[in-house]
């Protein structure tokens, strides 16, 4: 009798060790393979990282300076926002995979009638998730009718963890 106490113990030790050690949960969107999750859940062990919004690159200097041929189209300046997004965590020691939360923020594109180009924004979000890159973050897109810039149309904001 006494071993099984003994046993049962050492097993609950383990199991609660285990808890502690456990890791970020990316709930998938049932019935869905659409390239985010539709909750995370981080352990108490966790290190939060909130990335503040990151706008786009400049990537014609010899357009005007607040203009859309300066910085590109919503997949452009996507692409580019990303890849600020991907360097500032990776000099924190981070990567794209350790995302969890995700604020998109999109001005409706003069070319698409004053839409969000939300097609466009998905061909560069793709690049750094769902694929090669399977974590994926819970996400809201939205679309505002201004950032501070007139040639902007992307700002995104990030939430990454790591246990």
């Amino acid at each position: 009798m006494q071993a099984k106490l003994i046993i049962g113990a050492g097993l609950l030790s383990l199991a609660s060790g285990m808890a502690s050690a456990q890791d970020i949960i990316r709930h998938k969107i049932p019935g869905s393979d659409f390239p985010i999750a539709q909750a995370v859940t981080l352990p108490p062990n966790a290190t939060i990282h909130f990335i503040s919004g990151q706008v786009p690159p400049v990537i014609d200097k010899n357009a005007p300076a607040d203009s859309l041929a300066a910085y590109g189209d919503t997949k452009t300046q996507t692409l580019g926002v990303l890849k600020k997004i991907e360097e500032i965590l990776k000099g924190m020691g981070l990567g794209m995979g350790d995302v969890v939360k995700m604020q998109v923020f999109l001005v409706g594109d003069p070319a698409k009638q004053g839409r969000a180009d939300v097609k466009g924004f998905m061909e560069s979000y793709t690049q750094f998730f769902g694929g090669a890159q399977p974590n994926l973050p819970a996400r809201a897109v939205m679309q505002v009718a201004a950032l501070n810039s007139p040639g902007w149309l992307v700002e995104i904001e990030v939430v990454a963890a790591k246990k």
